[in-house]
């Protein structure tokens, strides 16, 4: 009885018609896009959370500038992030500039992000109608050799009934392959939803680390702020030379 299962899957295989090989290939598609989001976008590779913490306690230090280089060296999306945030604010921008820059490549992190999980969620919208298609297509077929079948006076309840089984096999094959594939879409999108979510906190996090140097007088070599000329009242200013 084992035996005799692959066979008879093979043999409906078979029956489906060529849309059968359709939906099979758009099976393959979509899990290899699958696996190769799981594999670029693990959690360790998008958002490391050691060099986040690392980032952080240099920009803490006022080490913006080794800080920058370190993210400018990692090609993780949140590190570019980060390296926006310090190149603004090496420039000495205002909080809105840096995070203005830092939303820039943000967008287009989030699009990296996204890029290929549409392909698994359009094989779990395609491959039904697909299904479909072939049962409709297989219909037809039937009606047909019922009809000519009717004419020749040899058409049996049981042909007729043997047709409708066989064409409603891509139905079926189509529903097999979009159930699974939707469900491995949506945990795709919730995933990168929730990464977005972090780096975008990570980011503003050292934006918000930044603004905070820059009130504090935290130089961006490491060092402190010295007042400027205008900045310096009459006290700080230099005696001048002769005066009684």
């Amino acid at each position: 009885m084992n035996a005799q299962k692959p066979a008879d899957l093979l043999s409906l295989f078979e029956q489906g018609g060529p849309l059968m090989w359709v939906i099979l290939m758009a099976s393959v598609v979509g899990l290899f896009f699958f696996l190769e989001r799981m594999y670029t976008l693990a959690p360790h590779r998008v958002l490391p959370r050691a060099f986040v913490d690392r980032i952080r306690a240099m920009a803490a230090r006022g080490e913006t500038r080794g800080a920058q280089l370190l993210c400018e060296e990692n090609a993780a999306s949140v590190a570019l992030m980060m390296a926006a945030a310090l190149r603004t604010y090496a420039r000495g921008a205002s909080r809105s500039e840096i995070k203005e820059s830092v939303e820039e490549v943000g967008g287009r992190e989030v699009a990296h992000l996204d890029r290929h999980v549409e392909i698994v969620g359009t094989v779990a919208s395609v491959t039904p109608l697909l299904g479909l298609l072939g049962t409709v297509w297989g219909m037809i077929q039937v009606f047909q050799r019922f009809v000519d079948a009717y004419a020749d006076g040899a058409a049996t309840p049981d042909v007729f009934a043997a047709g409708i089984w066989t064409a409603l096999i891509t139905t079926a094959f189509g529903l097999f392959v979009a159930i699974p594939t939707l469900v491995l879409y949506k945990y795709l999108q919730g995933r990168n939803d929730r990464l977005i979510v972090l780096m975008e906190e990570d980011a503003m996090g050292l934006v918000d680390l930044l603004e905070e140097n820059r009130r504090n007088g935290i130089a961006r070599d490491g060092g402190e702020d010295t007042p400027s000329e205008q900045e310096r009242g009459p006290a700080d200013a230099p005696a001048e030379a002769g005066s009684a």
